[in-house]
């Protein structure tokens, strides 16, 4: 069946690099100093350089390949309000005006990012079309129907119970037992959000610099030496954007964040009508596994997109898109004979508290971990991170003195994912 799936015209790349291709490669020279030097050039990235070139620091951004090579160009274009622990949870780990601040973050990341894109006219296919969660067995529905009637003051969202005798309005299957909407969800280009953050960030002054992976990182007194690929740079501030590729020169960060694999195929043209029996709204969509399928219509509502965590540590996208495919094909059997022209992979980077984190350790500022919902949350937290390093007072956060917790003997390889992912796979088969 595997290569069956595949198009005459397969590519082992994102579907979103067709309209949105690869920046040209920079030819700015490496600068010997710099006030502020951003290792990586995602939403994270370039959202705090823009911050510091704006207020006239001299401001470069290098990256290990090509700029917003990472999930920045690869993610499913999703966006929520991200913050996944609830107020109890959070509440009980520290206190309740914590939590509080922490849960209301996700709710101002999300009116945040549509903001900057209405605010600066950014070309990238913006949507405010609602998601649909989707339960995946009855005892599913009967807890998100449960957990809508209590939500906390000051921290409501807007959102709808369907049942499944009504789900058709929503999505076109009967896979799934009722869901709940999200009318304020968004969907995005991924990757033309991306170019036009890249866009504003050069406009504020700031150098990008790609294929030029940091390989060293020491003091130098009150500042850093960074050396690169392409030699080294003095910096007086360095903020560390990495996220799901962070590497072994920032051991802290490394420790603290888990690189997961997410996978993602889309499937060849369609008639529109035809898609949008499928879904009817033009929602994205998630559902309640713990290992979460993820997909939606492409911005031209022509091609399924299809996205979810098949596999361990596999890097082969031939791999994974015949498992996302039969994933597709049991939700949607009407796409049982379409076949697949994109697949690709990107890595996520999850918390072992499941939260974000921003701050300065060691002299270096970061933020990161943003567990797979990172483009609100990176676009606003790069924004944060930027102001932060200014010592602007608005740049702070509630998360500010959070502990960022690792485990022991825990060096930045999941070696514990594979029996995790096991262990899930089972429970999302239980009625649970």
């Amino acid at each position: 069946m595997s290569a069956e799936v595949f198009a005459a015209n397969y590519r082992d790349q994102p579907y979103w690099w067709d309209d949105a291709p690869r920046p040209a490669p920079s030819t700015d020279p490496l600068p010997a100093k710099v006030d502020v030097l951003v290792i990586g050039s995602g939403y994270t990235g370039l959202m705090a350089a823009r911050e510091t070139a704006k207020a006239g620091r001299g401001t470069l951004v290098i990256d290990a390949k090509d700029a917003g090579f990472g999930c920045s160009s690869r993610n499913g274009g999703q966006i929520s309000t991200s913050i996944k622990p609830d107020l109890g949870t959070l509440s009980g780990r520290y206190n309740q005006e914590i939590g509080f601040g922490i849960r209301k973050e996700g709710i101002t990341a999300l009116d945040f990012i549509a903001d900057l894109i209405a605010s600066e006219k950014l070309d990238c296919d913006w949507r405010q079309v609602g998601r649909f969660h989707a339960a995946h067995n009855p005892k599913q529905y009967e807890a998100l129907a449960e957990d809508a009637k209590s939500q906390p003051k000051g921290l409501e969202v807007p959102m709808e119970m369907v049942p499944a005798s009504e789900q058709r309005r929503e999505i076109g299957s009967d896979y799934y037992y009722g869901g709940r909407v999200y009318p304020k969800h968004q969907s995005l280009h991924p990757a033309k959000y991306h170019q036009e953050l890249l866009r504003l960030a050069k406009a504020a002054g700031v150098t990008v610099i790609d294929h030029c992976p940091a390989t060293g990182l020491e003091r130098d007194g009150a500042g850093f030496v960074v050396t690169t690929a392409k030699g080294k740079v003095a910096a007086r501030d360095v903020v560390v954007a990495t996220n799901g590729y962070t590497n072994p020169i920032t051991p802290w960060q490394r420790r603290r964040v888990i690189p997961i694999g997410s996978y993602i195929i889309a499937t060849e043209n369609r008639p529109k009508e035809e898609m949008l029996k499928l879904i009817p709204k033009d929602r994205v969509l998630s559902d309640s596994r713990k290992l979460v399928f993820y997909y939606r219509l492409s911005p031209d509502h022509q091609s399924m997109l299809f996205g979810g965590r098949v596999a361990y540590m596999e890097n082969d996208p031939r791999v994974s898109a015949p498992r996302l495919h039969a994933w597709m094909r049991a939700i949607f059997p009407q796409l049982a004979d379409v076949k697949v022209t994109h697949s690709w992979m990107g890595y996520v980077a999850y918390t072992f508290d499941t939260l974000p984190h921003i701050g300065k350790q060691d002299g270096l500022y970061y933020a990161m971990g943003y567990c797979g919902s990172g483009i609100s949350l990176a676009t606003y937290f790069g924004m944060r991170i930027g102001q932060q390093l200014l010592g602007k007072a608005e740049g702070k956060t509630p998360l500010d003195n959070i502990p960022f917790p690792t485990r022991p003997l825990y060096s930045g390889n999941p070696w514990f994912l594979a029996p995790s992912i096991f262990y899930y796979q089972l429970r999302d088969k239980l009625p649970i």
